[in-house]
């Protein structure tokens, strides 16, 4: 049991929980989910942690659909800051508590500013990482949101 699902258990919202066998060899893990599970690449979402002004000590949490990639400039907007920068990936294991690959935007270490693409508001559920590679969490945006005090905003491309 991953802190993403003891979260979500927590909360008594509507959720599942997807495993599948993870390639160690893999170069994308959301394409991985995606094909392992399959589900459109449009409703598995991959979690970015970014620093903000390049301050890898200052982290955000980007949310974005595997399909696609992140818009700096206009994560940067979302989040009223000069410039973000992708974090560096041990900085973003040891503040989000877990492995690159399986970083869930979900019962992080600390919360963080939260943004999720506003894709995700033309489905009823969208899957994330629950925490480790090869395990994915399905439940809606807006409980996700709810979760991670998260804010929608178009930051993908």
């Amino acid at each position: 049991m991953t802190p993403a699902i003891e979260l979500a258990k927590k909360a008594n919202i509507s959720f599942s929980v997807h495993e599948y066998q993870h390639d160690p060899k893999t170069d994308s893990y959301g394409e991985e989910a995606s094909v392992a599970l399959n589900v459109s690449p449009d409703r598995v979402y991959k979690t970015l942690m970014v620093a903000v002004n390049g301050d890898n000590r200052q982290l955000a949490v980007a949310i974005v659909p595997v399909s696609g990639q992140l818009n700096l400039k206009a994560a940067s907007s979302a989040l009223k800051t000069k410039k973000l920068a992708m974090a560096d990936p041990k900085q973003a294991q040891r503040s989000s508590g877990y492995l690159v690959g399986g970083i869930s935007p979900l019962g992080q270490k600390k919360p963080l500013p939260t943004l999720l693409d506003d894709s995700a508001g033309q489905f009823e559920t969208i899957f994330v990482s629950a925490g480790k590679r090869g395990l994915e969490i399905e439940l809606s945006p807006a409980d996700l949101l709810r979760l991670t005090n998260g804010s929608m905003a178009g930051i993908g491309r």
